[in-house]
């Protein structure tokens, strides 16, 4: 039976999830990088990359956008294939604008 490896992985959130033992604890077990902003009240704060951070922006845009189709929102196509095929239809009209 094959392992799994994990390989160092980055993690965006917001600061809602700034939280060391439920969240920032379980990334660094299995070696990845948070990107989380501190939260305005924490007594230590927690160095962040803020320009890796600006990424979340963009993709969090990216699935307001396609979730404007109304097939992809509500998810009419019950097989994966059929849906993800959409996704790609969707993104490839939303990824130029």
């Amino acid at each position: 039976m094959a392992q799994c490896q994990y390989f160092s992985q980055t993690w965006l959130a917001d600061k809602a999830y700034d939280a060391d033992t439920r969240v920032i604890e379980s990334i660094k077990a299995v070696q990845g990088n948070a990107v989380i902003p501190s939260k305005c009240h924490r007594l230590q704060p927690r160095d962040s990359d803020k320009e890796l951070y600006k990424a979340q922006h963009l993709i969090e845009n990216f699935f307001a956008k396609i979730k404007q189709y109304r097939a992809i929102a509500t998810r009419y196509d019950k097989l994966v294939s059929h849906f993800l095929s959409a996704i790609h239809l969707v993104s490839s009209v939303v990824w130029p604008n």
